[in-house]
Order: structure tokens, then C-alpha cells, then sequence
């Protein structure tokens, strides 16, 4: 550990030696048994790259509020596109950000007898006066993908399964990109800019505007920050990562906390999932590490499934009532 509240690895140490590899991969399995969150470096994003995306983001957010609305999400069935602000929520509070969602391109789904999350499946929405957005965030994703199967790799030998376990059983990737704005508050006390939460999936990296807080992780029961570290992104894993290990690896709590106005901050958070029909079989862990699994946590008002479509429609239905209102009140009304 450093003065920073979060271990720091070096991905590029797995392209020097296979001792380097090896100690990696023990400070990774380390680092999510023990916290669930770390910072990583060594992903060979550019610093042009990360220059490219801050500014196509900063465009958007900048864009005329009819333009931003025109793409807005209650237009999506798939909940894509843009979300205003106080759009979302977390456990039921209202998220003081605004954002556009991005997912896998691809035609909607209409056989009515295919299960509920396949309504996920779909287009995107992207600003008619910014056809440069897509362009960047589809380099982004392209990049992160790797930087993703790599870790995975990686994940997969220091759990003692084969290299290519994730591999096996991930399908194709159900992955979502959203590039988020947390506008200022004047509120003397701190206010939600995202509520407390634990991702639903497998993997998220995340990439903040340098220099710009508010990101909090549970540690110990005490909220700790986790500033952005030049050149690093924060790693975090999902639920479906501590259910395939039995709660050896840990998914973690953690919230964002409103800038203060007239302060802004960006963020854009990539996760990488499993296909939606995909379901993650639990790892075989060697002994030693079986025994220390303290196995998944059990919270009756969030059930976490294996089957990864159904994690993600569960967290999408509540993160945006007035979407699955519009679209889905049947969904909503079978699981009330």
C-alpha cells in the first residue's frame, strides 16, 4: 500500500518476465480479496487518447440542452443515450449527475418469447452534432477490451483455474460505457452524486478527470477517498466475481460525492461483462485460498444471479423507473 487508500499495480509487469507475471498476478488476487478496488497503470491508453476523450466529453455536456435531449434515454427501450440531471437512481435517491449510457451496437431484439433481458439488446443513441463522440468512445472501448481479457487472464491463473477460464464462459462481452458529468452543488452538506452501490457485473475501469474527487470506497466500514492517480484508472469488480469465487474476491461498496459549485468533475466508467445469456460457473479454488472465501454476500433486497442478463436488467430497472415505466411496466409489474 501507498499513502493512497488503494493498492497501486503495474499491468505492464506481465510483459516482463515471468517472474514479474507471477507477481502481478499475486498482488492482483490480492488486492480483490482484500479491498475489491485498486488503481492500475501500465494500460497503454495514450495520454493523446485520454486528452481526445476528455474533450469529446466535455463537448457533449456543452452541447444546446435540445440537442443533449434528443437522444435522451426515455426514447430507448435498451436505456441508452442521454440522462438528465437527477435522471437515475441509486437505492431509490436521486444521482446528481447527468451522462450518456453506450452499449454494444446492435439491432433490437423482437421475438416476444425471448427472456426479459434481451430487451437490453439494441442501438445507441448518438448526437447528431457530434459525430466525433462516437469515433473516440469506440477507440476507448476497443482499448479497454484488451486492457479487460488481459486482467481477466491474469485473474484466472492467480485463482488457480486455466488462463483462458474467463474466456471460456464469457460469450460474447456485454459491455457499457458511460461518460458521466457530475455538476457542482452549493449544498453545505455532501450530496449524491452517485448513492452507495456495488456493480452488478464482472469488471469496471474507470477514468477520471485528473485532478477532480469525490470518488469514496468502504474500507473497514469507514468511507475512504480515491483520488484520481495520473495515468491510472480505478479497478473495481462486480457481484458476479464474488459469486464465481464464493466471496473469496470481494466486490465493494462505493458512492461519489457531489463537487462543490461552481466546480465540476468528469468521469467515465467502463464495464465489462459477461453476454447477457452467459452464467459464470463458480471457480474451483486451490485449498488454501477456498478457505479463506467468506462466501457471497446475502442481501435479500439485491439477489445476485449467476445468469449475467438478469443481474444487469435488475440493476438497469431500477437505476431508471421513468425509462422501465415507459417500456417495461410489465417487467415492473410481475416483479413488484
Amino acid at each position: 500500500m501507498t499513502e493512497l487508500n488503494l493498492p497501486i499495480l503495474d499491468l505492464s509487469l506481465l510483459d516482463q518476465g515471468a517472474d514479474a507475471a507471477e507477481r502481478f498476478r499475486r498482488e492482483l488476487r490480492a488486492a480483490t480479496h482484500d479491498v475489491g478496488f485498486f488503481y492500475l497503470t501500465g494500460t497503454g491508453v495514450t495520454p493523446e487518447l485520454e486528452s481526445r476523450l476528455h474533450g469529446a466529453a466535455r463537448d457533449f455536456f456543452a452541447l444546446p440542452e435540445a440537442e443533449k435531449l434528443a437522444i435522451e434515454n426515455v426514447s430507448s427501450p435498451q436505456f441508452r443515450g442521454y440522462t438528465r440531471v437527477g435522471g437515475e437512481r441509486t437505492q431509490g435517491k436521486v444521482d446528481w449527475r447527468e451522462q450518456i449510457d453506450i452499449g454494444p451496437e446492435r439491432e433490437a431484439v423482437s421475438d416476444p418469447s425471448a427472456p426479459d433481458f434481451a430487451r437490453l439488446i439494441g442501438p445507441n443513441l448518438w448526437p447528431a452534432a457530434q459525430p466525433e463522440l462516437r469515433e473516440v468512445a469506440d477507440e476507448w472501448q476497443d482499448h479497454l477490451a484488451g486492457v479487460a481479457r488481459k486482467l481477466l487472464r491474469a485473474w484466472a491463473l492467480s485463482l488457480g483455474a486455466p488462463e483462458s477460464y474467463f474466456d471460456e464462459h464469457f460469450g460474447e462481452p456485454s459491455t457499457l460505457l458511460k461518460i458521466v458529468r457530475y455538476p457542482g452543488k452549493e449544498d453545505p452538506t455532501p450530496q449524491q452524486g452517485v448513492g452507495a452501490h456495488k456493480d452488478s457485473g464482472v469488471l469496471t475501469l474507470l477514468w477520471v478527470e485528473p485532478g477532480k474527487g469525490g470518488l469514496q470506497v468502504q474500507r473497514d466500514g469507514e468511507w475512504v477517498d480515491a483520488p484520481p492517480v495520473p495515468g491510472a484508472f480505478v479497478v473495481n469488480i462486480g457481484e458476479m466475481l464474488e459469486y464465481a469465487t464464493q466471496g473469496y474476491l470481494i466486490a465493494t461498496n462505493h458512492r461519489v460525492i457531489s463537487p462543490r459549485y461552481p466546480d465540476d468533475r468528469i468521469s467515465v466508467p467502463y464495464f465489462f461483462n459477461p453476454a447477457l445469456d452467459s452464467r459464470l460457473p463458480l471457480i474451483e479454488l486451490p485449498a488454501e485460498l477456498a478457505a479463506q472465501a467468506k462466501g457471497v454476500t446475502q442481501d435479500p433486497a439485491n439477489p445476485i444471479h449467476s445468469l449475467y442478463g438478469e443481474n444487469a436488467l435488475k440493476s438497469r430497472l431500477r437505476a431508471h423507473p421513468d425509462v422501465a415505466g415507459i417500456h417495461h411496466a410489465d417487467l415492473l409489474a410481475s416483479r413488484s
